[in-house]
């Protein structure tokens, strides 16, 4: 059974509250139960988890090497020059898709490069609360064709 890690960076707690023009109105809270639906609905395991430290995103991609088949993340501002997070995911080597609810690209010109994004296998954003569930859908076909990949 395939399972999944949902990790969400720095101030997405905040989300409903933090600047509602530009991220929306939605909880982060809700975001997750979509994606738990969504988990449900393809019979797969999922844990999400958010947290504002940096070492404790990093420690959770090191424990999921050999128990998650995929990530999806939204690294809040450590997209932007996290090159640590950037190789605690590439050093387990797991599919990850990396989702932001805001067009980082038309933003700020700070937020238009992510140090994630050339070693995840996408990058979807500027759909709200919706590039979860988009990202999730990639994140989840990926790991199912591979799979069927391997078993041929």
């Amino acid at each position: 059974m395939a399972s999944y890690l949902v990790l969400n960076g720095p101030n997405l707690n905040m989300l409903g509250i933090r600047e509602p023009g530009v991220y929306g109105s939605v909880s982060l809270a809700s975001i997750e139960a979509r994606l738990h639906e969504l988990a449900s609905e393809w019979n797969v395991t999922l844990e999400c988890f958010q947290s504002n430290h940096e070492g404790e995103l990093i420690d959770r991609i090191h424990a999921a090497y050999g128990v998650h088949s995929g990530i999806l993340i939204n690294p809040g501002a450590l997209t932007h020059y996290s090159y640590a997070l950037r190789d605690a995911l590439s050093a387990v080597s797991i599919p990850t898709v990396e989702v932001h609810l805001s067009n980082i690209h038309k933003r700020e010109s700070f937020r238009h490069v992510s140090v994630t994004a050339p070693i995840v296998i996408g990058q979807v954003a500027g759909f709200g609360p919706l590039s979860y569930e988009l990202g999730m859908q990639a994140l989840h076909a990926h790991v199912r064709d591979n799979a069927e990949v391997s078993r041929s």
